[in-house]
């Protein structure tokens, strides 16, 4: 079943109407007549609106809703992922995945390594184009928000804005003891807010890991292996999620 978001304003008793760019994907791309069902999210409420398209216009798509489905898509958690800015289009695929895996916000961080250094104009199309991939990752994964993307921030802007987070984690390839790292992830509990701090190529400096570790961060082991950027935050998520929805 097809899935697109809407504002709550869209959302008047039985009556949904769809706007947007949506129009001419559901009339022209996908060709979706009257009686079809789809279903919308406002993004706001957690509720999947069940609807039946009733009448297709030039400008709208008007449904009336049929049932509205509350079957916990969400992760009982928010998860936040700080992710250090990655050469080439490697942060299209971070973003994507991240929002099938369930996180609630990413924030790029302009690390001490990262190669790549975003202008404000440059920044601004960066912004859309991210904004737009978590869009249609929520739509296809049937998630009941869009995760947001923030602005890129510094390493001393993410950490501070990490500060009020309830659970802090820095995979760190130079940290040890998988028990404590299993320990800690299998302490995760619903309704934390939980951080995640990823490097971009190359990792952290050094700089940078004490003045997490300083605040409070707690760095943590993946494994032997070093893992890659667009892998490693894909990896923890995945671990989050299973941990969560056990």
């Amino acid at each position: 079943m097809y899935h697109f978001f809407v504002e709550p304003s869209q959302i008047q008793g039985m009556d949904i109407t769809i706007t947007g760019s949506d129009v001419n994907h559901i009339k022209n791309v996908l060709r979706m007549k009257a009686g079809e069902e789809l279903s919308v999210s406002n993004g706001m409420d957690g509720k999947e609106y069940r609807c039946g398209i009733e009448e297709i216009r030039e400008d709208s798509i008007l449904c009336r809703l049929r049932f509205i489905k509350e079957d916990g898509v969400e992760l009982p958690s928010k998860v936040y992922l700080f992710q250090g800015l990655p050469k080439a289009d490697k942060m299209e695929l971070i973003i994507q995945k991240a929002v099938e895996l369930g996180v609630y916000e990413i924030i790029p961080v302009a690390a001490e390594r990262s190669v790549v250094k975003l202008d404000g104009k440059k920044e601004a199309g960066k912004l859309a184009r991210w904004q737009a991939i978590a869009e249609a990752a929520a739509k296809q994964s049937r998630r009941h928000i869009i995760p947001q993307i923030h602005p890129v921030m510094s390493m001393k802007g993410a950490i501070s804005y990490a500060s009020f987070m309830d659970i802090r984690l820095f995979p760190y390839e130079l940290a040890k003891d998988m028990g404590r790292t299993k320990e800690t992830m299998e302490a995760l509990r619903p309704g934390q807010s939980i951080a995640v701090f990823i490097g971009p190529e190359g990792g952290f400096g050094e700089s940078e890991v004490r003045t997490a570790v300083d605040a409070g961060i707690q760095p943590i082991t993946m494994g032997r292996r070093i893992l890659r950027t667009e892998t490693a935050g894909l990896t923890i998520l995945s671990w989050i999620m299973y941990q969560l929805e056990l």
